[in-house]
């Protein structure tokens, strides 16, 4: 079965695209990665959906328009998706651009993702799974994250426990260990406060390569502020974005804190905080490796900084020396959620969640008459082949 999985995460700079061929092997699922592409956004689209975003306020017809451009969005990228599968594709997983995680006292009350799922249908002529999170929040859980399913059924945890990070706009850790169920959450700011900070202070949508930062310096004053959110000392399940983490949430760091801080010392501080958010939640749990993906592993100042801190604890690789690419490793676990909701399999942990039952994830919008999802047991091994 050939799916097309698309991702655009929480930094709304672009959508991966992949394409994936999952063959069934007995309890194994083996997944052929067929190829992926990053589709940036332009700016005045990027600048449209950080106008929506809270804390500003907006209106239903803005709602309404940015649904809809981002569904042409999407489904130019299922297109190029389907060329990558070679020209034909089962099923699209177009999960949408998050752009509201309602949580209240550590529950979340409702998620909305906007890219208008009938237009990437109607584009590719194939069935598209979309809002992906409400199920589980429906059961009560968290609705984030579900990368950890793809995780899960990737990692070995019988050498030990093992994570898997991801380093995109949000950081989240999945965690595997012997006998164990599968622990995963929302860490903290990866990317958020260091783009809001790149848009504050450079005018640029990111600090690239963290060079500004690895200029700058460590403000410990600043930092304190920082590592003293709430949020880092609240148990798991738990789920976060920019409702919490966005550039008014740095300006009052900031103005609590009562003097000037250099633009590359904000850079560097808040590269420290990502980093040591992350290093504390791996010791927390003790694990050996910890193998990361995301945008955050092209950023060199971030990654040595983690690298720092893991030295003589846990080994830091990326997805990439699995075969899958750290760059796309979410739109690939999109793609197996898609193949579990086609066969009528859960694609939310609950141990991760908090979710009273296993959901299966989404709704599907047909591309034409006929169209039924087929069901089937579920896999307990997921192997990349090349």
């Amino acid at each position: 079965m050939k799916i097309v999985g698309l991702m655009s995460g929480t930094s709304y700079d672009g959508v991966d695209v992949v394409a994936a061929e999952f063959t069934r092997d007995g309890e194994t699922l083996r997944l052929r990665p067929l190829g992926h592409r990053s589709l940036d956004y332009p700016d005045d689209l990027r600048a449209e959906i950080g106008a929506l975003l809270p804390p500003a306020a907006t209106t239903i017809e803005a709602v309404c328009r940015l649904d809809n451009r981002l569904g042409e969005v999407f489904a130019e990228a299922a297109a190029a998706g389907v060329e990558l599968a070679g020209g034909t594709a089962d099923a699209v997983v177009s999960p949408g651009q998050t752009v509201f995680h309602w949580v209240e006292a550590g529950r979340v009350r409702g998620t909305l993702q906007l890219g208008a799922p009938a237009r990437v249908a109607a584009r590719v002529g194939v069935p598209v799974l979309h809002d992906l999170r409400s199920a589980d929040v429906a059961a009560g859980g968290q609705g984030a994250p579900l990368v950890p399913a793809f995780d899960a059924l990737l990692l070995d945890a019988a050498g030990g426990p093992r994570a898997a990070l991801n380093l995109g706009g949000i950081a989240n850790l999945t965690v595997v260990a012997p006998g164990a169920p599968v622990l995963g959450y929302d860490v903290g700011p990866a990317n958020a406060l260091l783009d809001a900070a790149a848009r504050r202070f450079l005018d640029r949508p990111c600090d690239l390569d963290g060079a500004r930062a690895a200029a700058g310096r460590v403000h410990e004053g600043l930092l304190g502020l920082l590592l003293a959110e709430p949020y880092y000392a609240a148990p798991p399940p738990k789920s976060t974005g920019k409702e919490l983490f966005h550039g008014r949430y740095l300006d009052d760091r900031l103005a609590a804190l009562g003097e000037p801080v250099a633009a590359d010392d904000v850079l560097a501080t808040l590269t420290e905080l990502t980093a040591r958010t992350v290093a504390d939640a791996c010791d927390r749990h003790g694990v050996t490796e910890v193998i990361a993906a995301g945008g955050g592993v092209r950023n060199p100042t971030l990654r040595a900084r983690l690298a720092a801190l893991a030295e003589g604890r846990w080994r830091l690789r990326t997805t990439d020396e699995l075969g899958v690419p750290a760059q796309a490793k979410e739109a690939y676990a999109f793609a197996l959620l898609g193949w579990l909701s086609w066969h009528g399999l859960p694609g939310a942990i609950p141990s991760v969640t908090g979710a009273s039952r296993a959901a299966v994830l989404g709704s599907w919008t047909p591309s034409g008459p006929g169209w039924a999802a087929t069901p089937a047991n579920p896999p307990r091994r997921l192997v990349v082949v090349p």
